[in-house]
Formats: structure tokens, C-alpha cells, sequence
């Protein structure tokens, strides 16, 4: 069982990354392969969930221990694949996702990419009563707040550039950073794209405005 790989960013798509770790490339399926942008020749550390199905071995990482651990929970949910759980993670940060489900925040959860209505009431049926002590563990208080000062959960703006753009601040951007991304990828858009994508694409114009600086 692969816990952790740590190595060198070697390759990067749109849904994946290659880690070289001592000569050997593993693809890493991640929620947001742009937002990974080691310094110089920093090394990589994902926190890995090994998938095993009939056709494929499939590893999906996370920068964090919490990442991981909602990643297998939401797996837990009747309907919810590795592919679709990793959509959610894309969408905001644990401590917001958690906040949704613990407060039954169905406006919230529809608008994660990948969930309907009746998804997010699974998810909330399935998960609810077992957040309690992984939230302990991982810092969540009470009130359903991250760590000390606490988190409300946000409600998400109307359309995709919306949602993009609240998963972008999710992420840690600032909303200044949010709106030149959009600045850069609104113009392409031709119309119809999900939020997941233009997400993606907002990443990507981000990774690319970092290397110009």
C-alpha cells in the first residue's frame, strides 16, 4: 500500500501529475495538478490513495492528510467514484466541504462539480453522523468551523466564472488573483463549460502568469 510518494514534478495535464521519484514516474490523478508549483527544485510530497479496479491501478493524490481522508470518506457514499470525489475536493477546501455536510448545506453541495440533488442528500445522509470524530482529529471544532477562528461555509456565486472563481479562493488565491485569471480565460470560453473546466483553465492561466513573473 502507497501512503506518500515525494519526488521531483517531472510532467503535468489538465487532470494529473508525474512524480520522478528516484527514476521511476508516477502518474498522480489530483483534484488541481496546477496548483501544484514547487520553488526551483523543491520536491513533491502527495499524500496517495491507491485505487484498484478490474481494467486500471489508479493513484489519486493530495498535499494533505485531511484532503486524503475526506477523499476515502466521500468514497464511501453510494455513487461516488474516485473520479467524482476527487470533482468535490476540487470545489473548496475540507473544512468548507465538511461544514456543507455537517450543516446540510444541500445549495452548497449541488454546486460541487458532479453532484445533484439527490447526491448531496446522500452525502449528507451517508457522511453526517461520521464526521464527528475525523473532525476532531483533523481540527474541525464544534461549530463547524476550521481550527480556532472558524469558517462559515460560502455560498457559492451564480454561473460557472462564479464557481470557478469561489473554487479558486478556496483553493488560497486571493480575489484579485481569482479575477485576473478570469480576465485571462473568459474571453475563451465559448459558452456551455462546467464549472470543473473553467476552473482548470483558470489554474492553468494562473501556473502560466507565475512563470512570466
Amino acid at each position: 500500500m502507497i501512503d506518500f510518494l515525494r519526488g521531483q514534478l517531472a510532467h503535468r495535464e489538465t487532470d494529473y501529475i508525474v512524480l520522478d521519484v528516484h527514476g521511476v514516474g508516477y502518474r498522480v490523478f489530483c483534484s488541481n495538478p496546477f496548483a501544484v508549483q514547487p520553488k526551483d527544485s523543491e520536491e513533491v510530497t502527495m499524500y496517495i490513495h491507491y485505487h484498484v479496479r478490474e481494467d486500471a491501478h489508479m493513484l489519486f493524490g493530495f498535499p494533505t492528510r485531511e484532503e486524503q481522508s475526506l477523499f476515502r470518506l466521500l468514497l464511501d457514499v453510494t455513487g461516488i467514484g474516485p473520479k467524482v470525489a476527487l470533482g468535490i475536493l476540487a470545489g473548496g477546501r475540507p473544512e468548507v466541504i465538511i461544514g456543507a455536510i455537517r450543516q446540510e448545506n444541500l445549495g452548497f453541495l449541488t454546486k460541487l462539480p458532479g453532484i445533484g440533488k439527490k447526491t448531496a442528500q446522500r452525502i449528507v445522509l451517508d457522511l453526517k453522523d461520521k464526521l464527528g470524530a475525523w473532525s476532531s482529529a483533523a481540527g474541525v471544532t464544534d461549530d463547524g468551523g476550521w481550527g480556532p477562528a472558524g469558517l462559515e461555509t460560502p455560498e457559492p456565486e451564480a454561473g460557472a466564472w462564479g464557481e470557478a472563481k469561489a473554487a479558486l479562493m478556496a483553493l488560497g488565491y486571493t480575489e484579485a488573483e481569482a479575477d485576473r485569471a478570469g480576465e485571462t480565460v473568459r474571453p475563451k470560453l465559448k459558452g456551455g463549460e462546467s464549472a470543473d473546466a473553467v476552473t482548470k483553465l483558470a489554474l492553468q492561466a494562473l501556473y502560466q502568469q507565475s512563470l512570466v513573473k
